[in-house]
Formats: C-alpha cells, structure tokens, sequence
C-alpha cells in the first residue's frame, strides 16, 4: 500500500475517533439525564444505558411545584429582557466604535474586552452593595440589570466586528439621501446584520438563563428566584434525600428549549460567528 495513502487513512482514522470522543463526551451527560429522568424509586440506583420504561413521575412532581413553574417564567422574563437591553445598548455602541472615527476608539474597545474578563465573584460584594443601595434586593430588576452588565461587553464586541465589515458605499448613500446616524443604523444596517444579532443575542440569552451566582445572592424567596437556583434547592422528603429523579426531570425541561434554540437559529449562528472572520 502506498505510504502517502496509508498516512491518510491513518489521518481519517484518527479524526473519526477523536470526533466521536468528543461527541461521547458533550452529548452522554445529557443523555444520561434523560434516561435517568425516567427513573423512580430504586431503579435510579440501577447503570442502564437505555430507557426500559417511561415513567413520567419526576416530571409531573417538577412541574406540579408551583415555585418551579415561577422560576422558569422569571427565567424567560431576566433572559428576554437581558437580551433586550443588551442588544439596543450593544447596537448604538457597535455604530459608534465601527462607523464613527474618533480618537480613543481603540482604547475603548480595549477597555470593553478587558470588562468582559473580570470574573463575576470580583464584582460580587461591589455589585451586592450597588443593588441594596438601589433597593433592588430580591427584585427581578436586580437579575436584569446585574447580567446586562456582564453580557453587554461581548455583544459590543461582537457588534462592531461585524459593522466594521459592512461597505462604507451604504452609509455613504444614506448620508447623500439625507438619512440621519439612527435611520442609517436602523434602515440600512441592521437588516443587514441579522446573522450577528442572531448570534449575541442567543449567547446572551443563554448565558443570562444559565446564571447561578447572582440568582443566588440576590433572590431570598422562592417567587423570585430563576430556574438554575431552584434546581440547586430542590429536596427530597428528607435532609438526608437528594431526588435525584427530580434533578434530572428539572435539567431535562429547562435544556431542551435552549437545545431547540440552538437548532432552530443554527445556520445564523454559524454566518454570525464567521462573518468577520474574513474580509471580503
């Protein structure tokens, strides 16, 4: 056999098992969740690998918890509103650091790659008295305003990546028609920049749905608090229970949009990502 073709087929090999690895090991968590969701009683003690029986207590125990439905809506409504903000204040300073020339622009940008580094358990004694000082202590307002924080600097970033690629000929024409910078951004830019909004926009969801560590310190009562803390509170009938059952019904329900997500917005999320990776 011909060493060049053996190398490649060894080449092939090698990527196959290493993509297969990685796939083992990003995709049986969640599918072990699941089979384990559909377990009850002492069968959640018993390795199996496949579901042998349905048995849909642990989602009908999860969703009967009045303040686990709650957790999920104040979920939707931080992360909706997280992305809402972050993308109005992330647009109108992407315009600004891509489009507009001015001295300092660099550094700016700097400054926001350099915000988005800082660890959120830095910021937490500071951000915890920002919050009691505007009386915002348990209050959703808290969760919107504490993540818009920490997502706005990557969607700034992200932004003006992708503005910096847009053709000057456009805003050239819309300055000749007498657009102003707001129709400019809104009527010409924007639509073209679908594929990034996109993108940011289901990365800062995400990131404000998955949030544990501000959920947590700046929620008291149940009615308040999202769905990543309520999972972490969930108990058995005992203190010395874990519902493991539960836990894995409750992981189930809140992944699976964000899944769907994904798959739905998958081909503007690819275009979003690599949009500025060239210049055309």
């Amino acid at each position: 056999m011909n060493r060049k073709l053996l190398k490649k087929i060894v080449a092939k090999t090698g990527f196959a098992v290493l993509l297969a690895g990685i796939l083992l090991f990003t995709v049986f968590p969640f599918y072990y969740a699941i089979v384990t969701s559909f377990k009850s009683g002492s069968e959640l003690f018993d390795v199996t690998w496949w579901v042998s029986s349905f048995d849909f207590s642990n989602y009908l125990s999860v969703i009967g918890d009045g303040s686990f439905v709650g957790s999920i809506w104040n979920s939707v409504l931080v992360s909706f509103a997280t992305v809402i903000i972050a993308m109005a204040f992330g647009l109108t300073a992407a315009y600004a650091l891509g489009r507009v020339q001015f001295r300092g622009r660099s550094a700016v940008l700097m400054i926001v790659l350099g915000v988005s580094m800082f660890p959120q358990v830095a910021v937490l004694s500071g951000l915890f008295e920002v919050i009691r000082a505007l009386d915002l202590y348990n209050n959703p307002l808290a969760l919107i305003f504490s993540y818009t924080i920490f997502t706005l600097p990557f969607t700034v970033w992200i932004l003006t990546t992708f503005m910096r690629q847009l053709p000057k000929e456009l805003e050239e024409a819309a300055i000749v028609d007498g657009a102003s910078p707001m129709t400019t951004l809104f009527k010409v830019f924007i639509p073209l920049m679908w594929p990034a909004m996109a993108t940011t926009g289901l990365l800062a969801f995400i990131a404000a749905w998955n949030e544990f560590l501000f959920a947590l310190t700046f929620t008291l009562t149940d009615d308040q608090r999202t769905v990543p803390v309520a999972i972490a509170l969930l108990t058995g009938g005992s203190q010395y229970e874990l519902p493991w059952g539960n836990l894995m019904a409750a992981s189930v329900i809140v992944t699976v949009p964000l899944v769907l997500l994904v798959l739905i917005f998958q081909r503007r999320i690819v275009s979003g990502l690599t949009a500025g990776a060239v210049k055309g």
